[in-house]
């Protein structure tokens, strides 16, 4: 499907109808996909689209087609874009990475000193934003608001981040900082190195953690074998 009819721009107060079936959608990609995700309300979707911190791709006729926030912790100094979600009927068409262009644009222009990072487990995402300029990095080099790890509490991984001090999960950081940062031909190439290394690092990360699970529930696993299953 082409997405030459799709119209991506700031949210405004008068798209808070579709605040519902988005944050349905977060939810309902999140369980199919087996990866956690940090739930949002309605009504924390509807404040970000008062305040001008989202991003909407609508088509011409107004069927809702994605979205994406922003998010500042410690006094401004970190930004995050959160939430990215398309539509199924939608997806594989590039408006993905257009809605992420947007959102980044947008935070650079409201918070232009600001780091801009992201955790995703997604392949797809991490090329969108090496296209943009982000680097993967530790979790060292995130914000340490609470506030902002607490978003995880509704996870499915929040045990593996919590055992492993938050310095390690199953998502993978990434980080554009403004001033030093790679151009993203550098980080595209970068990626393209890595990638396949990466895909195949995710795959044993899901299987470890997919035969904990399994294991956890027959016997009855304690939370600190749990750190030292994870322990790489």
């Amino acid at each position: 499907m082409e997405n030459h009819n799709i119209i991506i721009r700031v949210a405004i107060p008068a798209d808070k109808k579709y605040a519902d079936l988005i944050t349905e959608e977060m939810a309902s990609s999140a369980k199919a996909r087996g990866t956690g995700i940090a739930k949002r309300s309605p009504s924390y979707i509807e404040e970000k689209m008062e305040e001008g911190k989202a991003v909407i791709a609508l088509t011409a006729d107004g069927e809702w087609v994605g979205f994406c926030y922003i998010e500042a912790w410690e006094h401004n100094k970190f930004v995050a874009n959160s939430g990215l979600i398309v539509s199924p009927a939608f997806r594989k068409t590039g408006v993905a990475k257009s809605i992420k262009k947007r959102i980044f644009e947008l935070s650079r222009e409201k918070y232009p000193d600001a780091k801009i990072f992201g955790l995703t487990t997604g392949l797809a995402v991490m090329k969108i934003n090496s296209d943009l300029g982000y680097e993967p990095v530790t979790y060292s080099e995130l914000t340490n608001d609470d506030q902002f790890w607490a978003g995880c509490k509704s996870c499915v991984n929040y045990d593996i981040l919590m055992s492993k001090e938050r310095k390690n999960c199953m998502c993978t950081a990434m980080l554009f900082d403004p001033a030093d940062h790679y151009e993203p031909e550098e980080t595209k190439e970068e990626f393209r190195k890595h990638s396949k290394l990466y895909e195949r690092f995710m795959r044993l990360k899901q299987s470890r953690l997919l035969r904990f699970l399994q294991k956890k529930q027959s016997q009855g696993t304690s939370r600190t074998f749990l750190s030292h299953f994870f322990n790489f």
